[in-house]
């Protein structure tokens, strides 16, 4: 959690390899899927459906793995009839977002980098993808997520951090964090020291 600018969607981007790290190093252990910017990737031109398959293979998915799961996946993202085989240029925005959500979670990840995609869709899509990021959650996969809806960061989260300017000032469980975060939001400033907060 942090403010707008406060280093998370870099600090994510780094994490997927996306950005190098500008000291120190990066270890990731396992197969990673993104939701950093739905749909990066995706070909306008070509159906829903040939970028759920696009979006498998560039996630290290074999062909036959993707497609056992296409129709899972175009199920998950509820279009209505036809789309899925429609070019994606003539989708709505929560369409769009629709399919990416739903690629990015079915693919199996053992690690899962969610940035701000939980608002993806109307309100009983958003209600779906988040039962899903909390299955997910309970298989014990890695899921890191970026949000400023911090109820949806204490239900889903088992440990939180708090970045302000690039730096991380605190972390701990989510409840804590949040706590402190918001006390800080209230009050403007940093406290005098890292033990003040």
């Amino acid at each position: 959690m942090g403010a707008n600018g406060a280093g998370k969607s870099t600090l994510m981007r780094s994490i997927a390899g996306i950005l190098p790290p500008t000291s120190g190093r990066i270890l990731v252990n396992g197969k990673i899927s993104t939701l950093l910017a739905l749909g990066v990737g995706f070909n306008k031109a070509l159906s829903g459906r040939d970028n759920i398959i696009l979006g498998g293979l560039a996630a290290g998915m074999s062909r036959d793995e993707i497609e056992s799961q296409t129709e899972t996946i175009a199920q998950f993202a509820d279009l209505p009839n036809g789309f899925i085989d429609m070019p994606v240029r003539t989708y709505s925005s929560g369409m769009y977002g629709r399919v990416a959500f739903s690629v990015a979670v079915n693919m199996t990840p053992d690690i899962l980098l969610v940035d701000e995609a939980l608002s993806a869709g109307d309100a009983a899509f958003k209600e779906k993808s988040f039962n899903k990021i909390r299955e997910l959650c309970q298989e014990a996969r890695t899921i890191l997520i970026v949000s400023h809806a911090l109820s949806s960061l204490n239900e889903l989260c088992d440990q939180a951090i708090w970045m302000h300017r690039g730096q991380m000032l605190a972390s701990g469980k989510p409840e804590e964090i949040t706590d402190k975060y918001l006390k800080f939001l209230n009050v403007g400033e940093l406290p005098s020291s890292y033990e003040d907060l």
